[in-house]
Formats: C-alpha cells, sequence, structure tokens
C-alpha cells in the first residue's frame, strides 16, 4: 500500500490562511527590498555578528533582485560567480520576507550545510523565531520495520557489512532522527543501508507495524509544520513524477522556492521523469521475494525457485546487451544497437515471464500480509515496465542501455526537463529562483533557461569579486597533441608532473574519461619515480571521494586525479590546491543516445547544434573545472587546459570568454616561473 496523505492534519485552512495574512503583510512592495539593503550594509545586523564580514557589490545586487522577486512572486534565474556569497544572497530575503519557503540543493552534503550551518547562523543574527526542517528521500533514513527484518533475514556480503549493521543497531536505539548521516564514517555506498532503509516500492505505509515510530513520516510532518524547509534536487522531482516524497503537500503551501546549484537541476530532473528496467532493480525484487516468502509463507509457493528465475533472467538480460564486449564502467548503447536482436528480445521476454510468474504466485499469499501485498504492487509495476521496452519508445523521447560488468539498465528518457518545469511553474503562484555559478555564457543564460523551461524569466549575471588577473594564470599550450593523438594522454601526464614537481604537489589534473585518468595517473607514478620526487599520487576510485580529498588536504605533496564528479563541487581553498590541469575542452561525448537526440532536434530547427549545444555544453562544464582553482580572495593559482583548441580553433575565443578573466601565460617557462613564486611564497609563510 501507498503511503497515505500526510500533513494533512497540520495544514489546516486556519493555518494556511493565518500563513497568507503574515506573508502579505510581510511583502508590502517596498518594504522587503529596503530591510535586506539595511541587512547587508555597513553597520547592518550582518556586520554587527560577524567581525569579518564587510559589503560587497555583488551580493548586495543579487540580494536586491531576489528580494525584487519574492515580493513580487516572479520567477529570477540568478548566476553568481564563486565568492559572491549567493547563500547569505538568497536566504537573507527568503528570511526577512516571513513567507513560507523551500529550499532545493544539488546533494545531501549541501542540505547538511545549510541547515546545521547557514540557517541557524542567519536565525540568530536576525534574531527570527522561525523554524526550519530538513527533508531527504527515504534511502537517508532508518526504516524500523526493515531494521528488526534484517536482524533475522539479512545476507550480509561480508564481516564489515555484519559489524556495520550493528554499529547501526546499536545507533537506533538512541536517534531521534534516524539520519543515517548523524553516523560519522559510514559510506552512503554501503551495501547495509539499501537492507535498513525503504524505497518507494517497498514501503508498507500505513500498513507498517512501525508505522507510529516511522523516521520517514516524522521528517515529513516537521517539514509540514515548519517555515523553511531544506530538500535536494532529486528528492524534488521524485516527487514531481511520483508523488512520493513529501513535496506534493508541501510545495502548494510555500511562497518562496529557491534552487541553489541549479545547474545540476536538469540532470537531476531527467532521472525522475524516464522510465528504467534494470538488473539492480530485479535482483533487489528477487532478494526481497525470498526473504518474505520464506518468513511468511513458507511452503506456500516454491520461493527459491520464483526468485531464482528472476534472477537468472536478469543476468541473461545484461549478457545479451553486453554482447560479449570485454567491460571497464558503464557503456552506454543505442537503443537500436540491442533492440530487434535474437538474443535482447528473447531475455527481454525472459524477464517478462520471470516477473509474471512472481505476480501469480504472490497473488495467491498477498492477504496473508502487508510486505507480501507490496511486493505483488511491485511486481506488477516490474511487469508492466518490462512490456514497456518490448513496445517502440513514445513519441519525444529516448532509449538506451547503460551496460556494465555487473549491471545494465533500460532507460527511456524526455529530452530535457521543460515540460516538468513549465507545469510546475504553472501551479500555486509563488517566487521561484534559481541559482548557480554557472548557469551559461550569455545574458540570457539560455544554456540553463531553455532546456528548464525559463525562457519568461528575469536574469542576472553578478560577476565574482576575486582578482583573477592578479591572482591566477592560464596556460594554453600551443604546440601539444591533439586530444585525437595517441600520444595526448601521455604528454598530458608529463606536463602534470613538471608543474607538480615545480609546486611541490599541491595540484589537481581533471580528466574528461576514466581511460584518461588512469594512464596519466601511471605516467605520473612513473615520472615522480624516475625524477626521485616523493609526491603521491592520488586516484579516482582508490578510495571514497572525501576520504580521497581529506588525504590530498593533509598531504600537501600529492596530485590528485579525477574525472567527472571530481570537476565540480570541491572546495580546497588556500595554498592546499594551486594548480589545476584539465586534460582537454570538455565535449559532450558525441555517440551518447541521449546527446545524439538533442542534436537532432536541433537540426530539425535549422539550429548549429555544435555551436549552440558542443560548445555550450563545453563552455559550463570547462568553467566549472576551472572554479575548483580559486576559493577565496586571497587564493592564487595556475589553470592549465591541455587543448590547443583553445587558443587556435574559431569557437576557442568563446571558450576563453566563459573562464575568468586569468592572465593568460605565453609558455611552460612561464608557468614554471609563476608556479615557483608561488611555492616560494607557500614555503616563506
Amino acid at each position: 500500500m501507498a503511503d497515505a496523505p500526510w500533513g494533512a492534519a497540520e495544514a489546516t485552512p486556519a493555518l494556511a490562511a493565518s500563513r497568507a495574512r503574515a506573508a502579505a503583510e510581510a511583502l508590502r512592495p517596498g518594504e522587503l527590498e529596503q530591510s535586506v539593503v539595511a541587512a547587508f550594509d555597513t553597520g547592518g545586523p550582518l556586520s554587527r555578528h560577524d567581525p569579518g564580514y564587510s559589503p560587497r557589490e555583488p551580493q548586495q545586487r543579487m540580494a536586491l533582485a531576489v528580494a525584487q522577486a519574492i515580493a513580487g512572486r516572479d520567477t529570477l534565474v540568478v548566476e553568481a560567480g564563486t565568492g559572491v556569497g549567493k547563500t547569505f544572497a538568497y536566504l537573507v530575503p527568503a528570511l526577512l520576507s516571513g513567507g513560507r519557503t523551500l529550499i532545493s540543493t544539488a546533494t545531501k552534503s549541501l542540505q547538511d550545510q545549510l541547515f546545521m550551518r547557514d540557517l541557524p547562523r542567519l536565525l540568530d543574527t536576525f534574531a527570527l523565531p522561525l523554524r526550519a526542517a530538513l527533508l531527504k528521500g527515504r534511502g537517508s533514513y532508518l526504516c524500523l520495520h526493515r531494521l528488526q527484518q534484517a536482524r533475522h533475514s539479512a545476507e550480509l556480503p561480508d564481516r564489515r557489512a555484519v559489524a556495520q549493521l550493528a554499529r547501526i543497531e546499536r545507533w537506533a536505539m538512541t536517534t531521534h532522527t534516524g539520519d543515517f548521516a548523524e553516523i560519522d564514517g559510514l559510506d552512503e555506498r554501503s551495501p547495509v543501508i539499501p537492507i535498513v532503509s525503504s524505497t518507494r516500492d517497498n514501503c508498507l505505509g500505513t500498513d507498517c507495524p512501525s508505522y507510529r515510530e516511522c523516521h520517514v513520516v516524522k521528517a515529513r510532518r516537521e517539514a509540514m509544520e515548519a517555515d523553511l524547509v531544506v530538500v535536494n534536487h532529486h528528492l524534488f522531482f521524485a516527487d514531481l513524477v511520483l508523488r512520493d516524497s513529501g513535496v506534493a503537500e508541501l510545495l502548494p503551501s510555500v511562497e518562496v522556492a529557491i534552487f541553489d546549484e541549479a545547474h545540476q537541476l536538469p540532470e537531476a530532473g531527467l532521472n525522475f521523469l524516464g522510465r528504467m528496467l534494470g538488473s539492480a532493480q530485479l535482483f533487489d525484487f528477487a532478494r526481497d521475494m525470498l526473504a518474505q516468502g520464506l518468513a511468511h509463507a513458507r511452503g506456500l509457493q516454491e520461493w527459491q525457485a520464483i526468485a531464482g528465475g528472476v534472477e537468472r533472467a536478469a543476468r541473461a538480460l545484461r549478457l545479451a546487451c553486453a554482447g560479449g564486449r570485454e567491460l571497464r564502467g558503464v557503456l552506454k548503447l543505442r537503443w537500436n544497437e540491442c533492440d530487434g536482436r535474437a538474443d535482447f528480445d528473447a531475455a527481454l521476454g525472459e524477464v517478462a515471464r520471470a516477473v509474471e510468474f512472481s505476480v501469480d504466485a504472490l497473488a495467491t499469499v498477498m492477504e496473508v500480509g502487508p510486505d507480501l501485498a507490496r511486493l505483488h504492487e511491485r511486481a506488477v509495476e516490474l511487469y508492466k515496465t518490462a512490456q514497456l521496452f518490448a513496445r517502440a519508445p513514445d513519441a519525444g523521447a529516448v532509449r538506451w542501455v547503460d551496460v556494465g560488468t555487473h549491471q545494465v539498465r533500460l532507460i527511456e528518457s524526455p529530452l530535457d526537463i521543460r515540460e516538468a518545469m513549465q507545469e510546475a511553474l504553472a501551479s500555486t503562484p509563488k517566487a521561484w529562483i534559481f541559482t548557480s555559478a554557472t548557469l551559461g555564457e550569455d545574458d540570457a543564460l539560455s544554456w540553463f533557461t531553455e532546456p528548464a523551461g525559463l525562457g519568461e524569466a528575469r536574469t542576472l549575471r553578478v560577476g565574482s569579486p576575486f582578482d583573477y588577473a592578479a591572482h591566477a594564470r592560464l596556460y594554453v599550450p600551443r604546440h601539444f597533441p591533439k586530444p585525437s593523438e595517441p600520444d595526448h594522454g601521455e604528454s598530458v601526464g608529463w606536463l602534470g608532473a613538471r608543474l607538480a614537481a615545480r609546486l611541490g604537489g599541491r595540484t589537481f589534473i581533471l580528466t574528461t574519461t576514466l581511460r584518461q585518468l588512469q594512464t596519466v595517473a601511471e605516467v605520473l607514478r612513473q615520472r615522480f619515480e624516475e625524477g626521485g620526487h616523493r609526491i603521491e599520487v592520488l586516484v579516482q576510485g582508490s578510495m571514497p571521494k572525501r576520504q580521497l580529498l581529506q588525504q590530498f588536504i593533509d598531504q600537501p605533496a600529492s596530485v590528485l586525479v579525477g574525472s567527472a564528479s571530481f570537476w565540480e563541487g570541491i572546495d580546497v581553498p588556500g595554498d592546499a590546491l594551486q594548480c589545476v590541469l584539465i586534460d582537454k575542452l570538455p565535449f559532450p561525448p558525441p555517440n551518447d543516445p541521449l546527446v545524439e537526440a538533442r542534436v537532432a532536434r536541433l537540426e530539425s530547427e535549422g539550429r548549429n547544434p555544435f555551436m549552440e549545444y558542443f560548445v555550450a555544453e563545453a563552455a559550463i562544464a570547462l568553467k566549472q573545472g576551472a572554479g575548483r582553482l580559486i576559493r577565496t580572495e586571497s587564493d592564487r593559482g595556475l589553470l592549465v587546459v591541455c587543448d590547443p583548441r583553445l587558443a587556435g580553433s574559431h569557437y576557442g575565443k568563446r571558450l576563453r570568454e566563459a573562464l575568468p578573466p586569468m592572465t593568460q601565460v605565453p609558455d611552460e617557462a612561464s608557468a614554471q616561473a609563476w608556479l615557483a613564486e608561488l611555492k616560494t611564497t607557500h614555503d616563506t609563510r
């Protein structure tokens, strides 16, 4: 049974009317703007509570624009460069408005930072009696019912997982929130978390024996009672599509909706707007069916055989999609590379038959208890999804297959989040604020606004207050192998080794592919060993991201080599990082099925896909990577882009203009001289 509507008792008509009156009084035209200007001014509350505060014109401009959007219930998109202080620039107007506010961030760690650090500080600064709440997805909270089941039936992979389960059991006796983030050192990728948390598929809702003590229900109730709620983008879209996260009841009641790190909103949305059938889903379903069947209906069906049939079908589907290839990482295949092949069609048909058999078996025992009834619903949904992928895709959607060494996913997705966002914006009138350090190259911020359906929104760009010309250098080696040449990866490693040796480590090398990452790392190790440099090479994937980053900070004589997730969201201020090297211009992969579909749409509209899509995407990604270098007003460093196209191509000027205004150096000798200066300054401190 799905979750019963929650929050209805809290969101009474009287409470809603009271909030509406308070919001109307707080938002008299001009009054909010005046309060915001005073808050950020010299001698205002911010400067009185923080001796290190000083007014910043870009921050004040953004805060005033946010205040105007809130007062007028308008939609505003703001690109705020590094160092602007955008968090306070949107939080202060939202808090002073008195209106009920929803804030969505890109990640759970940013949620925690907002809720535990920034919000308490501002509520204290302005002495505001407002209630704040933190709301995450189900997978972030302990499920008491599944913990009870895990004690008796969980199949854990190793002793470490057994120890983690024991630690969670001890913590469960004292926690008030059930948020796994409270457990220090617990990796969010731990195999134990899915066993002791719930999903939309396996949650029993009001039929759960632990419903009264449910941490998810408690978090949702607190969110409905709060004046300000912090969620994340995945949770927001999960609710728009599935009506499952609790935002459905929350969103109509807020006057202000703010999206920080909004550049990640489109990708987060596509994860929920499409449909997916994956081997992980099938294995999870088979595991739960076997455990619940043996626990509640032993002997009534051949549970081992039925679950085994689902698992065999899932493995056969992965093998059919892999097609005999040797896989490293995840390979993305066009739908027509699999569809129509006899082995693929047979494997997909076997999945449907295995799941249909499960539907029939569970139908005979679903009255025994809520766990089996919920499993029957899951089986029906899986069967419908298998049938969906046996048919032709929906018009305006694109399909592809992600296949790896252990898993496969069949995916159907829209090309963007336009329709979903326009539907949301057309609902109850409110102020919508979208902000990030990277949202586009033009004043219309069209890279973000067009696919997000925000073409009518007001846009604002406020630049960074940092002195990039004095504190940062850009080096683009002109006589360097092109990315298409076979020795490009090794050349990146050699150059990176020379620069890192001069600096004594304290270097990031960002690659566009995992294959390039390994090549660069091997060359670095070789060159450091040959040169007698005691510099350690830290490589993405060797340990959890947070641990790897901490080791880099704690051990300055090191080079961190990363791809994908290391291009953004990494904040290493000060001298700990003074050189960032990017292997090549980060163009989207042209053979990606989603990219191909977007290109085809632009061509059908008579537009130029290379300039409007590929170059625009590369500009945004390049800005994100370059943004790792300078994080505070006193930071100094060198950015290196090992791609001669940035200097010599007809679109190179456009990409250079997308970067912060760093002083360009002509050759490696000048780059080395700059690093030598940085090292001297660092060593004398």
